[in-house]
């Protein structure tokens, strides 16, 4: 998905969540960043595949 610059992270990478914000819908709580992931105000994300990642405690 990431088109510039240099790229993102890929989702699978463990800075993955650094990636460059695409999509932003803060009223919802959500972004889609360039990497397919979905990152939400709780921090926590849904990755490509639908796998789900619990915000750190």
């Amino acid at each position: 998905m990431c088109q510039h610059e240099p790229h993102c992270p890929a989702a699978e990478d463990p800075r993955g969540q650094w990636a460059e914000i695409a999509v932003s819908h803060p009223e919802q709580g959500w972004y889609l960043l360039c990497n397919g992931i979905v990152l939400f105000d709780d921090g926590g994300l849904m990755l490509p595949g639908h796998r789900v990642v619990a915000p750190a405690a």
